[in-house]
């Protein structure tokens, strides 16, 4: 079989190890991207891959389910345990998926959601313009103070006054504080509101108790398996109170898609199981820690962080105070080996194409094995770039850093892997 594999297609295969060249050699700080485990792997693209299930456990469009059924309790359990929530769907072929669908099933064409502004910290997928969201709901936006980059609960409880919406949605791609769950059950009460937590950046951390969880507070959350999780990508969940857990099963199927892929759901149910081991509470715990110390290099250096800081994974680098954009200093960290994204930040000037921000995170490199030391080194050197853009030395500094820091660094470090009774539990 591998003989054959191999004989398929050259040019994908090399496709495939230039990839992965490109990412042993590189260091990821995209917020949005982890490595998963080698068991994770191992059943990404297994036998399943290739079985209809079409439909739910025991109520499949085909037959030949008993395993797939089995299967797909046993993520759906996993995932009630590990965030602690009444009702799972473990289908979404992706989380932006998940929230299109619920969407379509608990609101009317008529109804007014509200979320954060995408230039906040928002998502594409909570009623951007240009999104199917946005376009086929009415919306209303809340947004950071001017005067911290922060939430002002106050703010956004009279603007859930004001337009009375049917669900108020947290989280988003880019902001880097946590969120205060329980002001935020309070205000949609008030409003007879949903409160839906789009969980997709933080679910790993919340997994792995390293901060506060949405539930009991949230009716609805919604997360991908990359980033903070370490799991697959190309997957969503979703977690709900029971009462909506039939709309929202009936959403997913038929209502939005059709067949699952049962062998991206073998590896979340990998994953579910991963993420209530005591080595990634520890994993969760040194993404934080991590972030820190890139926010230390970085203030260090003299950049300027959104908000100040990160109280999560994630950092907002504000470049329009260099008099540099997201664009160039993506550019030059690419030439650098280092991966990240131009992002927009609050109040930015600057065309998206070109942003007045730099998005980064901790998750990837905690997974390689970066420690704080390492973390605010890259800190100090990024730093530097920020604020003399026109110093090639920095780069090559940068780019000798990654080279010394990459060399023999398997993607995921062992020290990360579960063992004993719970890796089998």
């Amino acid at each position: 079989m591998r003989e054959v594999a191999t004989a398929v297609d050259i040019e994908v295969d090399k496709l495939v190890r230039l990839e992965e060249h490109r990412q042993l050699s590189q260091i990821s700080l995209v917020a949005s991207e982890n490595y998963s485990s080698p068991a994770i792997r191992r059943f990404e693209g297994s036998i399943f891959a290739d079985k209809n299930a079409e439909g739910y456990p025991g109520k499949r469009c085909v037959s030949g389910c008993e395993h797939a059924d089995q299967l797909e309790t046993l993520a759906i359990e996993r995932a009630k345990s590990a965030f602690s929530c009444e009702h799972a769907n473990v289908q979404a072929m992706s989380a932006t998926i998940a929230n299109f669908a619920i969407m379509n099933s608990l609101f009317q064409r008529s109804d007014r959601l509200m979320a954060m502004q995408i230039r906040d910290g928002g998502h594409l997928s909570h009623g951007a313009p240009f999104h199917a969201s946005g376009q086929n709901f009415r919306w209303c936006f809340y947004g950071v103070s001017e005067t911290d980059e922060q939430l002002d609960y106050d703010e956004v409880r009279s603007i859930a006054l004001k337009y009375r919406p049917a669900a108020i949605i947290c989280g988003g791609s880019s902001y880097p504080r946590l969120i205060d769950y329980e002001k935020m059950d309070q205000i949609a009460r008030e409003v007879d509101a949903l409160l839906w937590v789009d969980l997709a950046h933080t679910a790993g951390l919340v997994a792995g108790r390293a901060i506060p969880s949405p539930f009991p507070h949230a009716d609805i959350v919604t997360t991908s398996t990359h980033k903070t999780l370490r799991g697959p990508r190309g997957g969503g969940l979703i977690l709900c109170k029971n009462g909506l857990a039939q709309q929202i099963d009936r959403a997913i199927f038929p209502g939005l898609q059709g067949a699952p892929k049962m062998d991206l759901i073998a590896a979340r149910a990998v994953l579910l199981a991963e993420v209530q081991t005591s080595r990634f509470k520890e994993y969760a715990k040194a993404v934080l820690s991590n972030a820190k110390a890139l926010e230390r290099g970085l203030t260090y250096a003299g950049a300027t962080l959104v908000s100040g800081g990160t109280s999560s994974h994630l950092l907002l680098l504000n470049l329009l105070r260099c008099g540099t954009t997201g664009n160039e200093v993506e550019t030059s960290l690419r030439e650098a080996q280092v991966v990240a994204n131009k992002n927009p930040i609050p109040f930015d000037t600057l065309p998206p194409s070109k942003a007045g921000g730099l998005r980064i995170g901790s998750a990837a490199l905690t997974t390689r094995g970066f420690d704080e030391g390492q973390f605010f080194e890259l800190g100090v050197m990024i730093g530097k770039i920020v604020t003399s853009a026109s110093n090639p030395n920095r780069v090559a500094d940068l780019r000798l850093f990654v080279q010394q820091n990459t060399r023999g660094l398997p993607l995921f470090n062992r020290k990360w892997v579960a063992s004993g009774p719970e890796a089998t539990e």
